[in-house]
Parts: structure tokens; sequence; C-alpha cells
């Protein structure tokens, strides 16, 4: 292999694929990233076995070929490097790289010894823009937590009907559901669940890009790709194993006839539920007395070794007072990732779940179980 690629290119693509190289493992093939060349283009691709990334870009092939090399080596020397041409040449799968005055030989593997990313056999597809579907990840993606006895919690739900897309993540105790409207117009329903790590990496690679990406589904893998503006070729590519088993139907507890609505100041709303956690007791417990004839939120909590605290808010209600307890970081959560600047905040009693949304958009509800006494 023979090729010149740009110093600024290599270490976009490094940083990209980097994510998914395996920090320690049993197989030090994991450490090692795949270097090949595809007719004109330069292909970099790394996998940890879960998540596997390929990243693309256009380059002065002079010849054929591959190699597999130690990702932290090879990356840091590239960043040292000044922003010229970079000549690379593998030899006996060692790859030699020059630029200007520099030069280095980094000892390679069998490039046949790197691990295979799967195929992904198209079952579904669709096409979103990135920037919209890191977002909507961005408000669920704290939510879950890892459980080997319910694993399908540990991920995020990506559910498709109807033209919309709906990411969904709980951990039993709290629940946000996002939907995302989609242009194009396709029957079939599916739904599939990424692991949480991968939506992370999917919100780190995509996040700034502003393209539109295609989220193909297959059998037990999902790949995630964006094309080159310029070719009818990739230029990223995510593939991530799905976790298998059926999500919660989780519309069920949704509640519905909700027998009390305020609608409050979000930044209000949220800052005197922090100034509340500082007196709360090792259960994060705060207490809300919602009174709609007076039109005002009380919040108050209580730690015997600290003191009290009580704060009093104002907004638009309607239906019975109310009175129920909740852990605070639940609530913080919540509103931290609500848009709008006012919430509504809808209740039944003591014992049901009650429910955050944005004011004058219908995308993204969060329903919070309560503290019961």
């Amino acid at each position: 292999m023979k090729l010149t690629v740009l110093q600024n290119k290599l270490k976009e693509g490094l940083s990209i694929i980097g994510k998914a190289t395996a920090k320690s493992s049993t197989l030090p093939i994991l450490k090692n990233i795949l270097i090949r060349t595809e007719d004109n283009f330069l292909n970099l691709s790394a996998t940890d076995l879960e998540i596997g990334i390929k990243w693309w870009t256009l380059v002065k092939v002079d010849e054929e070929g591959s190699t597999t090399i130690p990702y932290n080596s090879f990356s840091s020397f590239i960043n040292l490097l000044p922003t010229e041409q970079i000549d690379l040449n593998v030899n006996n799968n060692n790859l030699s790289v020059e630029c200007e005055d520099y030069k280095t030989q980094i000892n390679g593997i069998d490039p046949d010894d790197f691990p295979i990313i799967p195929q992904v056999e198209e079952v579904n597809k669709i096409t979103i823009n990135s920037r919209i579907l890191c977002e909507g990840l961005l408000q669920i993606i704290d939510v879950p937590s890892l459980s080997k006895v319910k694993p399908e919690i540990s991920g995020i739900l990506f559910s498709y009907n109807n033209n919309e897309l709906k990411l969904v993540a709980t951990d039993s105790y709290r629940l946000a559901e996002k939907r995302i409207s989609l242009k194009e117009d396709k029957k079939d329903e599916f739904s599939f669940i990424i692991p949480q790590r991968t939506a992370r990496e999917v919100i780190n690679i995509l996040k700034d890009l502003n393209k539109e990406v295609e989220i193909v589904f297959g059998e037990n893998q999902v790949l995630l790709r964006v094309k080159m503006e310029e070719f009818n070729h990739s230029y990223i590519e995510i593939t991530s194993k799905v976790i298998e088993g059926n999500y919660p139907d989780y519309e069920k507890i949704i509640p519905d006839n909700l027998k009390t609505q305020i609608v409050l100041n979000k930044e209000d709303f949220l800052n005197k539920i922090k100034a509340a956690s500082v007196f709360t007791s090792k259960i994060n417990e705060i207490n809300l007395s919602i009174s709609p004839e007076k039109g005002e939120v009380v919040i108050e909590s209580s730690n015997t070794d600290l003191g009290n605290y009580e704060a009093k808010l104002k907004g638009r209600s309607e239906g019975e007072e109310t009175k129920i307890s909740f852990n605070y970081r639940f609530i913080v959560d919540g509103l931290s990732n609500i848009k709008s600047s006012e919430v509504i905040f809808e209740l039944n009693d003591e014992n049901s779940p009650g429910i955050l949304k944005p004011v004058g958009k219908n995308d993204f509800l969060y329903v919070v179980m309560p503290v019961k006494n």
C-alpha cells in the first residue's frame, strides 16, 4: 500500500474511529485499527466487537493494500505532525509514515487477523438529519441504567411508525420520550433497542455534521451511515449490535385524565428545586404542594442535620389540590432537557407518576415516579 493524505484529514478520521477501539481487552488486535485502500479512497476501521466504526476520505493512491496497526501510537504521532501531506507506505504489514522532516515505522499485524465488522442486511431504513437525531438523543441519553435483569431498559428504543420516530428511555423510575417527525413516507413499522453507549458515540461523532443519516436496521445489527457530499460513497458508518428482548409497553404507564395541571416558568422551577436539594435527606426527597386555587406550588425539603427549606412558585393552574414527593434529581434531569421557557406539570395523586412537558410542543414528555411515603 502506498498513498498520500493530508494530515488534517487523517487526524479527523482517527478521532472518529478511535471511539470504537478497545481500551482494555484480552484480544490485542482490538487495540488496532485497520487501514486499507478502496479504489481512490482511504478507509480506517475500528471495532471492540460491540461497535464498529468506519471512515473514508479521497486520497492519492499509488499502490493498493492494507494493514492493521496500534491505534494509540499511530494517532499520537499523526497529531504531532504539521498540517502537510503525509506519505503512507506498507511493507510486510509494517507502516512507514513520512511528513516533511518526520519519519517513522510502526509495526503492523496481518489485516486478515482483524475482526470483520458485519455487513448489515437491510430490513428497514429511514433517513434523518444528524443534528436533529443527536439533539433528540441528548434529551434522553442519561435516563437508562445498566440492568442485567432487564437488559432491554439499558438501551434506547428506536420506534418508527406513521412517519414518526420515537426515541424512548427508562430506568423504571422515570421515562423520557422524544418524537421526531420525518419527511419520508414509509408504511413499514419497526423498532429496535441500541445500547446506551452506542447512542453516546452517535452523539459524539454526528452532532456537529448537519448531514443526512441513513439508519439501516437488520436482523440483529443496526447501521448509521453518512455519505459524502461529492460522491455517492460512505463517509462514516457506525455499526452496532442491538439489545435483544422486548421493550416494556411503556405507553401503559403514561397516565391519562390527569386531575391537576400547572404551567410554570422552567428556569424558576429548576432553580427552586436545586435550592431545595441542599436540604434533602439521603433519599433526595422533595415535597410539592400544588394549589390550583392559589395558582402556586410550594416546594419543601428537610434534613435533620441541616434544617428546612420552603419556596413558592406561581403558575397557571387548574384541577385539584395535590401533595406529592419526588427524588429531586429526577425532576432536575427532566427540566434540564425541556427546551421551552415554560413547562407543563401534570399530576393525579401522591402515588401516581407525574408528567413534565414543554409548552407549545408535543414532541417530548418526561414521566417520573413519586417517592411513596
